[in-house]
């Protein structure tokens, strides 16, 4: 999968502040994550259902 296409977003709430954010990019049926402060190094890439199911499951902490 060639993720140098991806379009990155991070959340609304995320201030411009240099805080601690992931960012989030869709590639065809994969969610893939990685550290804002890091956009070079490792990224976490999961299933749509694996991915609603982690942010649910932050949701509610």
């Amino acid at each position: 999968m060639d993720l140098t296409a991806l379009t990155w977003r991070k959340a609304s709430r995320s201030g411009e502040n240099g805080g601690a954010c992931v960012e989030l990019a869709s590639a065809s049926d994969v969610i893939v994550v990685r550290d804002s402060k890091n956009p070079t190094g490792p990224r976490l890439t999961m299933s749509r259902p694996h991915f609603q199911h982690l942010a649910r499951t932050l949701k509610n902490l």
